[in-house]
């Protein structure tokens, strides 16, 4: 929470920006180390949650960069870091943790896993639409003509979805007491800065 209030000060000043756009990177790899710390069942069914959702959300990055077909055309600034194929390495990290912290929220819902896998597909999707503007202004990555296109909602509700119905139906546990708290202070960080820029 303090790193995420540092940042909205450090992003929204001129003097500090460049260096809390550097550190991006770097707060989302702590991220989800912290997650994983807090992680209880370290399983073979949780690492190939972990290893799939990484590769999924690396790999559908670099084929919509690329092709311009899942999400419209886009590319990446260099506020998220190193880039491989033109799509930069934490990206699969960002997915990891949005995926995990919204799937932990939606785990203790009293609903058919399908219905609770959609609805935290949705919600990954709402948040995605506060991050866009606030992505694009920061250099994380830019749209053709600075239009954010149905087709990247759409995009995200399909490889969230997929997500989620592997985290619902692997056996692991899926309590985790930070991630509530994490996504809590994502999603105010993303709101303020959303209202600012």
């Amino acid at each position: 929470m303090v790193a995420h209030v540092a940042g909205i000060t450090g992003l929204t000043w001129s003097l500090t920006r460049p260096y809390f756009q550097w550190a991006t990177p770097i707060n989302l790899v702590v991220s989800a180390l912290l997650l994983l710390l807090f992680h209880r069942q370290w399983n073979r069914a949780f690492i190939f949650f972990l290893v799939f959702t990484y590769v999924l959300g690396y790999g559908i990055e670099v084929i919509g960069v690329h092709s311009e077909v899942i999400f419209g055309s886009y590319q990446y600034g260099r506020t998220l870091g190193i880039k491989v194929m033109d799509v930069p390495l934490v990206i699969g990290v960002n997915w990891f943790i949005l995926s995990y912290c919204i799937g932990s929220i939606c785990a203790g819902l009293s609903v058919h896993p399908v219905v609770k896998s959609l609805l935290a597909a949705i919600l990954m999707v709402l948040l995605d639409f506060f991050i866009e503007p606030v992505a694009i202004h920061f250099d994380f990555w830019h749209w053709k003509n600075e239009v954010v296109p149905l087709r990247n909602f759409l995009g995200w509700f399909a490889v969230a979805w997929i997500i989620q119905i592997f985290w619902v139906y692997l056996p692991f546990s899926k309590q985790n007491h930070l991630a509530a708290y994490l996504l809590i202070a994502q999603t105010i960080f993303f709101l303020i800065l959303y209202s600012i820029v």
